[in-house]
């Protein structure tokens, strides 16, 4: 076996969890971390003898320089001193910020930061091709690239067998399909699975407001949207009260305030009127308006993606939906609207109480951290 890259035998549905030349003896007491590298944010999860402890979320808008994935990493070391002394597990989608070429040059230059500052120990995620060291990176980067949703979609297969897992996070939407314990998406990278419909540039807090719409209803009459980034759904969950402020991590699109007057003042402009124009209640109408506007949209990829289960049988029940993500709660309303079973990521996962609510926001990072605690056990 190549001790570069480590492979299992185990069924596709979870190819990462046997036994591999990484494990060494002792090693199910070395706390590992998972790493979800993203565009906007860095995700960290803190696996201990089989647990999540611990875990992490640091605005960084990786688009602007690599100097914010250093404050991400030392703000974290910074909480977590036994980062010194941890295995890292690393899945990432910055490699599509546009600092860097292309896709290839991405992971290569993320891959080689992050060894810079973690350690040579550190391991990239690649789904079926295994756990990746930075000396081999060049031979699977396409396997690396935008795969953190596969590690969730894995361990939910473990558990749920017949799922769709609809992570909404800030900025995008992933609607994975699993059958028989295996993820069973269409596409595999993210241009497939945009085109498939498994991937929706929707999320609950950085996306512009224009982009949800062409013409929307206000007070009765219908309006032209201004396609300016006046506002983002972060408004309007703010407005509906559904978005806890510490997921509101990034600054208002006018660098104003988060209070209800600021906001409404916001959503306002996308229709060229001004928040003192009507009263609270009809922002609050035109905030929802915009709910819908963006659940309608992520309803309609779903539903796209639910026609591949068959009519439910005592063989084939119906599927689950499994939310995760700071949008969670529009997974739980897309699941009582096609009337089907919800669960948390969160109830699937072994993890101390105090972090569940962090475990859902960051299911990427903690699950790959799970399964890279588990196969080097």
């Amino acid at each position: 076996m190549n001790p570069e890259v480590f492979m299992s035998s185990m069924p596709p549905a979870s190819p990462l969890a046997a036994a591999t030349p990484l494990a060494v003896a002792g090693s199910a007491s070395l706390p590992v971390i998972g790493w979800d590298i993203g565009g906007a944010h860095v995700k960290a999860a803190l696996v201990l003898d089989g647990r999540v402890r611990e875990v992490r979320q640091c605005a960084a808008p990786l688009w602007q320089g690599l100097s914010h994935l250093d404050a991400a990493i030392d703000e974290i070391r910074a909480q977590w001193p036994l980062c010194d002394t941890a295995r890292h597990a690393v899945t990432m989608t910055a490699e599509m910020t546009d600092g860097f070429a292309n896709r290839e040059a991405g992971v290569r230059g993320l891959a080689a930061h992050l060894c810079a500052r973690l350690g040579d120990g550190v391991r990239f995620f690649a789904g079926s091709e295994g756990w990746v060291e930075a000396a081999t990176i060049g031979e699977h980067w396409s396997s690396i690239a935008s795969a953190n949703w596969l590690a969730t979609a894995w361990w939910v297969g473990e558990r749920m067998p017949e799922a769709v897992l609809v992570d909404i996070g800030s900025t995008t939407t992933d609607l994975i399909p699993l059958r028989e314990g295996q993820p069973v998406p269409l596409g595999r990278n993210d241009a497939d699975r945009l085109s498939s419909g498994e991937l929706v540039y929707l999320g609950a807090v950085r996306t512009p407001l224009c982009a949800l719409a062409r013409r929307i209803a206000f007070e009765g009459r219908e309006y032209n949207v201004m396609n300016e980034f006046f506002a983002t759904t972060a408004d309007v969950f703010r407005l509906t009260g559904e978005l806890a402020p510490e997921h509101d991590q990034y600054p208002a699109a006018d660098g104003a305030g988060k209070d209800a007057e600021a906001t409404r003042q916001r959503i306002a402009r996308m229709i060229g009127r001004d928040a003192g124009d009507v009263d609270a209640a009809a922002w609050l109408r035109f905030a929802s308006a915009w709910r819908e506007a963006m659940l309608a949209e992520i309803e309609r990829n779903l539903a796209s993606v639910l026609s591949g289960f068959s009519s439910p049988t005592p063989v084939a029940p119906r599927p689950t939906v499994v939310g995760a993500g700071c949008g969670l709660f529009l997974g739980e309303e897309l699941a009582r609207r096609h009337d089907l079973p919800f669960a948390h990521f969160a109830g699937l996962v072994p993890a101390d109480e105090a972090c569940r609510a962090w475990v859902d926001t960051c299911a990427p990072s903690v699950a790959v951290a799970l399964l890279f605690a588990r196969a080097v056990g």
